[in-house]
């Protein structure tokens, strides 16, 4: 029998696909999506939809139907994941950290060791950053016990991509709840600002403008400049801070329309948001996590402090809903913030 998802729920968007795929994957429960897209633009299946479900797909020997570019309807049918290198290729400027977040959630409590080597974006829209998923998103599953190893090979931009990385992802013995109820003290930022095939000045003035800005509320920083050649020009910067218990991040790309200054202004006033709500997962990372914190409610509750729900997170918690309908999500709002529970 067939989990049936509709793909127009709530924000509607890839993420419904890529996490349902993951999770059919994760929990052997065969399913079909439908509407996918449905509200959007170009409703179906996209290339980059396409090549995340590709790569589960492959890795575990699934059964697919309706598996093609501008579909609206899949069935996905998973079969055993199997330990290995893989390789894919996303093509253009797709982005590969969607990717490697869903084969993680798909397989972290596979058997055997898999390794992925992706070709395309490591740093595009809409997505989180290559040092966003390297530095934040990654350290935060570690503390529930998901360990992944990153590399990084080659900065991959919008248009043409042709970015390289590669994950090697360890079977977790047991997923931890992750309990990031105490309200954090954030004392110092860290940051890197990734630039290709564009003058140096560029990083240096975006700099110069998250230094002053966390130097004027009395915060420290320590951001690198990282300078590469890629196939297409492209800046990027990710910032983060870190206490002992977790990690808040944020992170900005370049555009030709948009100064430096008003790169490093964007990129600093969201993280100073974020650390001034007092919370203990950024609104992206939130997002992110909420199935590993959902998946471990056997072992535990999980609870944090966030700026807001977004209205990824609630699709995300309406999904989780589809595949256990055991799973509590508490929400109580404080004054500058909300406080989650997933039992």
């Amino acid at each position: 029998m067939l989990l049936e998802i509709d793909g127009s729920y709530g924000e509607g968007g890839g993420q419904i696909l890529r996490n349902a795929v993951a999770l059919s994957c994760l929990t052997k429960t065969p399913i079909k999506v439908t509407n996918i897209r449905a509200n959007r633009p170009n409703p179906g299946i996209k290339a980059q939809h396409y090549i995340a479900i590709k790569s589960i797909a492959e890795i575990c020997d699934a059964k697919i139907s309706g598996f093609e570019i501008g579909s609206s309807d899949l069935t996905f049918k998973p079969g055993n994941p199997k330990g290995g290198l893989y390789k894919f290729d996303v093509g253009t400027a797709g982005s590969m950290t969607l990717i490697f977040q869903a084969c993680i959630l798909a397989f972290f409590q596979s058997e055997e060791k898999i390794s992925i080597r992706l070709t395309g974006g490591t740093d595009v829209k809409w997505s989180p950053s290559w040092d966003y998923f390297q530095y934040v998103f990654l350290p935060l599953i570690k503390k529930m016990g998901i360990t992944v190893h990153p590399k990084l090979i080659l900065r991959g931009y919008y248009p043409k991509g042709g970015g390289e990385a590669m994950i090697t992802l360890n079977p977790c013995d047991k997923l931890k709840p992750l309990q990031l109820s105490v309200e954090p003290e954030y004392n110092e930022i860290q940051g890197n600002i990734s630039i290709t095939n564009l003058p140096d000045h560029i990083s240096t003035r975006i700099k110069h403008t998250v230094s002053k800005i966390f130097l004027k509320n009395e915060l420290l920083t320590d951001i690198d400049i990282e300078k590469s050649t890629s196939l297409s020009p492209g800046v990027g910067v990710t910032l983060w801070s870190e206490t002992k218990d977790t990690i808040l991040g944020t992170t900005a790309l370049g555009e030709k329309s948009i100064s430096s200054e008003e790169v490093g202004q964007t990129v600093a006033n969201a993280l100073f948001q974020e650390i001034q709500s007092y919370s203990t997962l950024d609104v992206f990372a939130f997002d992110q996590i909420l199935p590993y914190m959902a998946l471990a409610k056997k072992n535990g509750v999980s609870s944090c402090y966030v700026r807001e729900l977004s209205s990824h997170a609630s699709t995300n918690m309406w999904l989780l809903q589809q595949f256990f309908d055991d799973i509590n999500f508490e929400a109580n709002q404080n004054e500058d913030n909300f406080l989650i529970k997933v039992r």
